[in-house]
C-alpha cells in the first residue's frame, strides 16, 4: 500500500468534515454528491476505518474522524494557502474586499484613479458585511472597522474615527437645533457602525437618563440607509466623515453643532500576516496608504 494517502480524497473529506454534509462538500468543489462519497470511501479503505456514519440524508463523522481531520486540517489549508500563493503570485489581480457603506460611500469615487495609475492590474471588489476569513476566502487585503488588534493580522491605520453628529440643513431649520438639549424633539438614526448616542448625550447634553430614552428612532442596518434617511430630512445620524464627504460637500448634510465624540475604532487595512503580499496586491496597499496620508 502507498505510505501516502490519497489526496483527492483528504480534500473532499476536509471539504464533508466542514460542512458536515457530502451534498454541500460537493456544491464546494464541483463535483457530484456521489463523487465525495466516492472517495470518502476509498480514504476509509486506505485508513482502515469508517469515518462517517451514514443514514437516509444525513452522514455524521465517527469520533475517529474528528480526531482526524483535526490533526490533518493545518497542514491541508496550509498547502491549500502555499499552492494558492504560488499560483497566483504573478498575476496580475488583486481582490479587495470592504464595508458596503464604504465600499460605496467612500472607494468607489477614488477607485478610478487606482485604475488610472495601474490599467495593468485587475480590481476584484467586494463589498460585504462579513468578516473577511483570510484562510478561506479568496481575498488579499480588506479594509476592516475595529481597533486594529489582532494577531493574526497585518493592520495599517488608515483612518481614525470620531462620531459627527451629521442633518440637513432643512431639518436643523424645521427643528431650530441650536443646542444639543434641542435633540429631544429630533429622530435618532441608530447605526451598528456607530452606536454611541448615550455616550454623546452624556458628554455634550444636559439631558437626563429619561429624557435621551424618551427621543423618537429608528434603526438602519446599513449606514448608507441612515445617511440617505437624514439626506432626506428624517433625522440626525452619528456617522463617520469619510462617509458622509459627498453629502457635506454638496449641502445636502452638515454639522449643526461641530462636536464630535472620539471612538476607539478606525478603519485599517489589513492581510494576513503570515504571508507575503503578491506584487499587485503590494502595489493597491501602497497606493491606498499613500491616499489616507495625503487626504488627511
Amino acid at each position: 500500500m502507498n505510505s501516502v494517502p490519497p489526496m483527492k480524497a483528504l480534500f473532499a473529506f476536509d471539504a464533508a468534515m466542514k460542512h458536515n454534509s457530502f451534498a454541500k462538500a460537493a456544491f464546494e468543489l464541483h463535483v457530484t454528491p456521489g463523487a465525495i462519497g466516492q472517495q470518502i470511501q476509498k480514504l476509509e479503505d486506505w485508513l482502515g476505518t469508517p469515518l462517517f456514519t451514514r443514514s437516509i440524508r444525513q452522514v455524521r463523522p465517527t469520533p475517529a474522524a474528528l480526531k482526524y481531520w483535526a490533526e490533518i486540517q493545518p497542514s491541508l489549508l496550509q498547502i491549500q494557502q502555499a499552492s494558492t500563493h504560488l499560483r497566483l503570485r504573478h498575476v496580475s489581480e488583486v481582490w479587495l474586499s470592504m464595508p458596503p457603506t464604504l465600499a460605496a460611500k467612500w472607494f468607489a469615487s477614488r477607485m478610478a484613479n487606482f485604475l488610472t495609475f495601474r490599467p495593468d492590474i485587475t480590481l476584484h471588489l467586494s463589498a460585504s458585511t462579513a468578516l473577511i476569513d483570510f484562510e478561506r476566502d479568496r481575498v488579499d487585503l480588506a479594509i476592516r472597522y475595529f481597533d486594529g488588534v489582532d494577531p493574526s493580522l497585518d493592520s495599517t491605520l488608515l483612518y481614525r474615527d470620531e462620531a459627527r453628529l451629521y442633518c440637513s440643513p432643512e431639518y436643523a431649520a424645521k427643528l431650530n437645533l441650536q443646542h444639543p438639549d434641542d435633540l429631544a424633539r429630533a429622530t435618532l438614526l441608530h447605526t451598528t457602525l456607530l452606536p454611541h448616542w448615550n455616550h454623546w448625550f452624556k458628554r455634550y447634553s444636559n439631558l437626563s437618563d429619561e429624557q435621551i430614552a424618551g427621543i423618537a428612532c429608528q434603526h438602519c442596518d446599513q449606514s448608507i440607509l441612515a445617511i440617505e434617511t437624514a439626506r432626506h430630512g428624517q433625522g440626525v445620524l452619528l456617522s463617520s466623515a469619510i462617509l458622509t464627504e459627498a453629502e457635506v460637500k454638496n449641502g445636502s448634510l452638515f454639522e449643526p453643532f461641530g462636536m464630535r465624540l472620539p471612538v476607539s475604532k478606525g478603519y485599517y487595512l489589513v492581510h494576513d500576516r503570515q504571508f507575503s503580499l503578491r506584487p499587485s496586491a503590494a502595489t493597491l496597499k501602497a497606493w491606498l496608504i499613500d491616499l489616507a496620508a495625503r487626504e488627511q
